[in-house]
């Protein structure tokens, strides 16, 4: 099992655990591992890291070794492996795999240097430092699009990300929903403020929230700390609060209680609207990305343009009164962990079962090629098969 960084428990981080949990006996590969900022829950498994560990990184500091983190992730030898599963939303699908099955789980290319790479540079205000990083990340296109061509078999998060995927790699994959925990949420009584859950980060564009909430003067609650945090307190006004990072049990009290759930930016899936849909309240969502995919428009939340206008304009005119919870619990039952826990073996073995066809094509004489193209002759059976 591999993942780009293991120093918090954010988004893809819960994946991870979760696909984990299916094979609580993999060993785990990551550059940089704390324990602590990843709240235990790897404690006890056998967890590999690189070189970069020496320094031991943490939430503040681990982005500051972003040049380094390719070397560290080819600095792993899994020649030892029948089986490699990599979640990745930067550079773990480029760990050297040897003779393994690759399966990697797709959050998202590495969006500072593809659909956010625009963006990305236009922060840079120095323009050597912006030429420099524009540089750096358009060889990291390259050699991202070398990488993919390690994988077997890619599975992402939605038909956003499939897009993504097709266009920068030029590989197919296939949609399996992450899981989200639905029992853990039931609909609450319902209060005076609206609720945004999220990393504080510029890509989520919560400043969005913020200025609408100022002009609105409605109460707000932003739950989540982030780089971005000290600029978006900054741009907040009286009726808008921060809370920092919650635990989960408090954080799912305050989705069930919120008016509705706010999401400002264009999420790849975007687990948080599932949640709140869990817990009986609408979402308020940029209609992009997965969003499309995740709620019902007018049934279960309202889909809106983008923008401080936009937002402004859905909060005045959506009632999330008029939403009827038990719609919003339905909806997100697609989505449950047991699902994802039903497909993501499912897929595997997919990928597993066509390596061993291609090998055993290889041996009798044909081309043997496997799912991503690359020779399969002389590929190990599945036998005694390790996983990582």
């Amino acid at each position: 099992m591999v993942h780009d960084f293991l120093v918090g428990v954010r988004g893809a981080e819960r994946v991870f655990l979760e696909i984990c949990d299916l094979y609580p006996d993999a060993d785990v590969f990551s550059p940089i591992y704390d324990e602590q900022g990843t709240e235990g829950r790897l404690a006890g498994r056998n967890v590999q890291t690189s070189f970069l560990q020496r320094v031991r990184p943490g939430k503040r500091t681990f982005r500051g070794l972003l040049p380094l983190y390719p070397a560290a992730i080819r600095s792993f030898d899994l020649s030892g492996y029948d089986l490699v599963i990599s979640s990745s939303s930067a550079w773990a699908h480029a760990v050297p795999t040897g003779m393994a099955t690759h399966v990697c789980y797709c959050h998202n290319p590495f969006r500072y240097a593809w659909n956010e790479l625009d963006r990305t540079l236009a922060e840079r205000r120095d323009p050597v430092s912006r030429a420099l990083l524009g540089s750096f990340l358009r060889r990291w296109r390259e050699w991202d699009r070398r990488a993919a061509g390690g994988v077997d078999r890619y599975l992402t998060n939605s038909h956003t990300t499939q897009a993504r995927i097709a266009e920068t790699f030029g590989r197919v994959s296939t949609v399996v929903y992450p899981p989200v925990d639905t029992r853990h949420f039931e609909p609450g009584d319902v209060g005076d403020s609206y609720v945004l859950l999220s990393a504080l980060m510029s890509h989520k564009r919560i400043e969005i929230a913020v200025e609408a909430f100022n002009r609105l003067r409605l109460p707000l609650v932003v739950i989540g700390d982030g780089p971005d945090a000290c600029r978006l307190r900054a741009l907040a006004g009286p009726t808008v609060r921060f809370t920092g990072r919650l635990g989960d049990g408090e954080a799912a009290r305050q989705l069930a209680t919120a008016r509705a759930v706010v999401v400002t930016s264009v999420e790849e899936f975007g687990i948080a609207a599932v949640e709140a849909q869990a817990a009986g309240r609408p979402v308020l969502a940029v209609g992009a990305g997965g969003a499309l995919e995740t709620v019902v428009d007018g049934v279960t939340g309202r889909l809106w343009g983008g923008g401080v206008e936009g937002l402004v304009d859905a909060v005045t005119t959506f009632d999330p009164l008029a939403v009827d919870p038990r719609a919003c619990v339905e909806n997100a039952r697609r989505f449950d962990r047991a699902v994802f826990r039903e497909a993501f073996p499912r897929q595997v073995e997919i990928a597993s079962s066509a390596r061993r066809a291609a090998a055993v094509n290889g041996a009798n004489g044909s081309n043997g090629l496997s799912l991503n193209g690359h020779s399969a002759a002389g590929y190990p059976s599945a036998r005694g098969t390790r996983t990582s």
